[in-house]
């Protein structure tokens, strides 16, 4: 399966085809399906631009994703969106339309996010970016209450991205932690991380959340286009 994780934090001054509204994203969602994917992930904006975890700007965003295709839709619930836990924590308990949503094992108040999500009937990815993270949520027995792991180290220096992500999957595999897991990278280190993926036939993400540019180094004009370089990498899904 390959996820299109279509803005992130980026906007129009990173790129000019970064979706950032309701529609642009429906619209980027429906290419990007049409293109291979299977899953999206993407970042409500408020009215402003801003990221917003508030209800229902993220219920909004993810009902026309969802009309404009037919594949599961995701948000992230990343705590710099918020500023604090407890804020974070109030708006998630009401959301209603996300098909899933992906907690940081790295941040504060993970679990009782995971056990929140998990009450509203909203599937979980847990965020592991690090060693430490895939011990924490071995030791904590999460992978029970998951729909995967994410395996997502962050801003890594190709010389050891592929060391790191090694690392994870053998504390994982010894911890018997058998939900789907999805590896993905960000930067230099996206493609190295998703033929990784590819060669472990595990799922994998692109989109401009990771790179705006293709393997061969041009800048992608479009989420689509990422996605379709993705797919003849991984191979149709």
């Amino acid at each position: 399966m390959i996820q299109a994780s279509l803005n992130g934090p980026f906007s129009k001054d990173d790129h000019p085809a970064v979706p950032l509204t309701s529609a642009e994203l429906a619209a980027d969602a429906r290419a990007c399906a049409a293109a291979g994917a299977r899953g999206f992930h993407v970042h409500p904006r408020s009215a402003s631009g801003a990221e917003t975890l508030e209800h229902t700007v993220v219920d909004e965003v993810v009902r026309a994703v969802k009309a404009a295709q037919p594949h599961p839709v995701g948000v992230g619930s990343g705590a710099w969106i918020a500023g604090d836990a407890l804020r974070r924590f109030e708006f998630v308990s009401q959301w209603t339309q996300p098909d899933f949503a992906s907690v940081n094992l790295s941040e504060e108040g993970a679990v009782a996010l995971i056990r929140r999500l998990t009450e509203r009937g909203i599937a979980v990815e847990a965020g592991v970016w690090t060693v430490d993270d895939a011990e924490f949520l071995v030791a904590h027995d999460l992978a029970s209450s998951l729909l995967r792991v994410l395996i997502e180290p962050v801003e890594l220096d190709l010389t050891v991205a592929l060391e790191i992500v090694a690392e994870i999957h053998r504390v994982l595999d010894r911890g018997r932690v058998e939900v789907p897991r999805l590896q993905h990278g960000d930067g230099e280190a996206t493609w190295v991380l998703l033929e990784d993926a590819a060669r472990r036939g595990i799922d994998t993400r692109i989109g401009f959340e990771d790179t705006f540019h293709l393997p061969d180094g041009r800048i992608a004009a479009s989420n689509a286009e990422l996605v379709r370089a993705a797919v003849a990498i991984v191979g149709e899904p």
